[in-house]
């Protein structure tokens, strides 16, 4: 865990490297939620790695400049592009979403078009890759747990009582861990798209 007053590519890539010191040597996909210099960060320290916006985080950014009663009508236009079968499609529907809803919801357009590098990755895999790699839910969930097991203590007498208390916070959810749906398939189609000699047989 990490926290820091101002997050950065400098900050983000202090924290990428003490990964590295401690045996991560590749990162395939990397999901975000649109944090500041994160992207430019994992590219400088792994630079094969394709990063990925949280698809989910992207729709609830975009819905915070829709009135209710157009919520909808947006989601379903929206859900068009990211279920898109080709990054082609995608772009058609989001110009498509961009001529329907641009002239009253102008700023929910623009979160799609300024983050759409970090959103082509994800039409080049197949749906049970997809549903694996559109969201950062997975990881709020663990941190979710984790506030609930500080959030009564805000004061720790020092740091090692925090850390066991983040300990058992993590032995409690990974209780609930299963293995990843369609792995299998996921493995080969990485295989396929990033070689043999990134992902091994044996993976």
């Amino acid at each position: 865990m990490w926290i820091a007053e101002s997050e950065g590519a400098k900050f983000w890539a202090g924290v990428l490297s003490e990964l590295k010191a401690r045996g991560v040597q590749d990162i395939y996909i990397a999901c975000m939620d649109g944090l500041k210099g994160l992207p430019e960060a994992v590219t400088a320290l792994f630079p094969r790695t394709l990063t990925q916006q949280c698809i989910v985080h992207l729709i609830r950014a975009s819905m915070r400049y829709v009135a209710a009663k157009d919520m909808k009508a947006v989601a379903v236009a929206l859900k068009r592009i990211y279920t898109s079968a080709s990054i082609e499609d995608a772009a058609r529907e989001l110009d498509a979403f961009e001529e329907t809803w641009g002239g009253k919801y102008r700023a929910a357009v623009r979160v799609w078009r300024n983050a759409w590098d970090n959103v082509v990755p994800f039409f080049q895999f197949p749906p049970e890759i997809r549903r694996i790699t559109y969201t950062t839910n997975a990881i709020e969930s663990l941190n979710m747990t984790m506030r609930k097991y500080t959030r009564n203590r805000r004061i720790f007498p020092n740091d090692e009582s925090a850390m066991k208390s983040l300990y058992l916070a993590i032995r409690e959810a990974s209780k609930r861990w299963r293995g990843v749906h369609h792995w299998k398939q996921a493995i080969q189609t990485f295989q396929i798209l990033f070689g043999e000699d990134r992902v091994p047989i044996n993976a």
